[in-house]
């Protein structure tokens, strides 16, 4: 009876707020159709080829704002995901010294088979999408947390001492993080370096020349599309948002044995 009334509860809830969203819609504010004004403005000026001082030369609108017009803001939230590794680093510091004496090898041999097949395929939609970040939607953080689903399904199919085995620990993790943050730091001052060496006015994360300042990255590489620092910060936060995941994952299946174990 409990679990019939329980069912019963669901359905009739489900059923009362359809109704109640259904009769109240008609008084609530729906956007229009219409572009608004501030939209007008991004789709005028990411991929602008008339105004080449006026856009981010980007067709991607998404990842044109986020590297270009408030990229100071990505920046920081990088930094503070970042920062939050670290903390569950400090927490697990000492940890991975136990080996497979434990005789935990995985799941069977049709997975792992089917894991060899897919975890290629996975980590290469992943690189895709962070490649191709500023011309369709994606970009290096997309990219990288779908390219960590690759040591996911690694670990849940061979167990967590497969790539532990494999030299691929936290400590490698971070470094990988580190030169992944370390990139974007470099792509973010480059302009302004030009412009002092060259005496011109520029800017921190300044991707394209402006009125006030000529200096622009170059927007085209070997006659593609690139979006100047666009193309490098989508990489660079592809290798440091996978390598974070990766820690995370990797001091989630610590054993609880082991991990009492380092801690006495």
């Amino acid at each position: 009876m409990r679990r019939e009334f329980a069912l019963l509860s669901i359905i009739l809830f489900v059923v009362s707020v359809s109704l109640l969203v259904s009769i109240i819609a008609h008084y609530i504010y729906i956007p229009g159709i219409n572009i608004r004004p501030l939209a007008h403005i991004y789709l005028n000026t990411t991929y602008n080829l008339v105004n080449r001082n006026f856009t981010a030369n980007s067709p991607e609108a998404v990842t044109a704002i986020v590297w270009d017009y408030r990229g100071l803001d990505t920046v920081f939230e990088t930094t503070v995901f970042y920062l939050a590794i670290i903390g569950s680093i400090a927490l697990g510091r000492g940890l991975f010294k136990f080996s497979k004496s434990s005789g935990e090898t995985g799941l069977s041999i049709i997975v792992k088979s089917v894991s060899r097949i897919t975890t290629p395929m996975i980590v290469t939609v992943a690189v895709s999408i962070a490649l191709h970040g500023h011309l369709t939607p994606g970009g290096g953080f997309q990219g990288g947390s779908t390219a960590a689903v690759a040591p996911l399904i690694i670990i849940i199919a061979f167990s967590q001492y497969f790539l532990i085995e494999r030299g691929i620990s936290k400590d490698l993790m971070l470094v990988i993080r580190s030169l992944g943050l370390l990139m974007i730091g470099i792509v973010a001052i480059t302009a302004y370096f030009i412009g002092v060496f060259t005496k011109t006015p520029a800017f921190v994360l300044q991707n394209q020349a402006k009125t006030v300042s000529p200096v622009s990255l170059p927007a085209y590489l070997g006659g593609q599309l690139i979006s100047g620092t666009l193309w490098f910060f989508n990489l660079a936060e592809f290798f440091a948002v996978l390598a974070g995941f990766t820690i995370v994952i990797l001091l989630l299946v610590i054993p609880e044995r082991a991990f009492k174990s380092d801690v006495k």
